[in-house]
């Protein structure tokens, strides 16, 4: 897909952070855009400020983590644009109890993964085949994480690394079957969002009550930092809309964590223990 002008772009949590940056980028390449997010404040935000900028766009409430919603996304999209090119599976959340693997409440994995990972598994099955039977050639981009490629990470991990698996299998699938439907992995390190504040989007469930243990807290805090002096969210939309254009499949956002995951598969190779490091400079695989 050389030429997005014209084309039609869905963008789920595109109200914000990595999604707005995405969206932003598209409609300078003349493209329309569908916002597709759970909040409404923010996305009639988006939506008036890219029309602001001349863009067309819409936005419509999405809840990834159910089928029905992103299916309703989906005909929403059809509706005011006709046709959909190019599908953006980015809606993502972090957070939950901070704790050992095996303490982490079946809440916590229910919530993190059913956005996460099965956000990206409905937005495949609702938007994959209609690109295959519009045969004007499509894309689509699965927002994982630096985290989705290096050990640990808790429940994000857990799910980006999935996010990982699916996408790489989605593009051997679209390769083997003839389509002219391209796919890309978006891993990014950190980026000004607000990842850290995804227990805002949570559906009403048992909350942990205890407090957060002293060691989790400056963790949090410092990630907090890494996040503030991230990359600005344009830049990874930039990136992306380069990889459509060029069908790479793998975006990696922070080319100087290349070495860190090069460490990863050596160990693997070699038979080696996982080894986790302290973030240093930033170097933490979070979203």
């Amino acid at each position: 897909m050389k030429d997005l002008k014209g084309r039609v772009a869905v963008v789920t949590g595109g109200a914000s952070g990595i999604g707005l940056g995405m969206a932003r980028s598209f409609a300078a390449e003349g493209m329309k855009v569908v916002i597709a997010d759970i909040e409404a404040g923010p996305r009639d935000e988006a939506v008036a400020a890219l029309g602001a900028d001349g863009a067309e766009a819409i936005g419509v409430e999405c809840d990834v983590s159910n089928r029905a919603s992103v299916e309703a996304a989906r005909d929403a999209a059809l509706a005011a644009f006709g046709k959909v090119h190019v599908v953006c599976n980015n809606a993502g959340v972090a957070g939950g109890t901070p704790a050992p693997i095996w303490g982490c409440p079946a809440e916590d994995w229910d919530w993190v993964l059913g956005v996460n990972l099965m956000g990206v598994v409905y937005g495949i099955q609702a938007f994959v085949p209609l690109l295959i039977e519009q045969g004007e050639g499509g894309h689509v981009v699965n927002t994982a994480s630096m985290a989705g490629l290096l050990e640990g990470a808790g429940t994000y991990g857990v799910s980006k690394q999935a996010v990982v698996a699916l996408s790489e299998s989605l593009w051997r699938d679209l390769k083997t079957s003839g389509t002219n439907v391209g796919a890309s992995v978006l891993c990014p390190a950190w980026v000004r969002t607000r990842i850290m504040e995804s227990e805002r989007n949570r559906p009403e469930s048992p909350r942990p009550t205890d407090e957060i243990p002293p060691e989790a807290q400056v963790m949090r805090d410092m990630v907090r930092g890494f996040i503030e002096r991230g990359l600005d969210p344009d830049d990874v939309g930039r990136q992306v809309v380069d990889a459509i254009r060029n069908e790479h499949f793998y975006i990696l956002t922070h080319p100087k964590w290349k070495n860190t995951i090069r460490n990863r598969m050596e160990n693997i190779l070699e038979g080696r223990d996982p080894v986790t490091a302290a973030p240093e400079d930033g170097d933490f695989p979070v979203r």
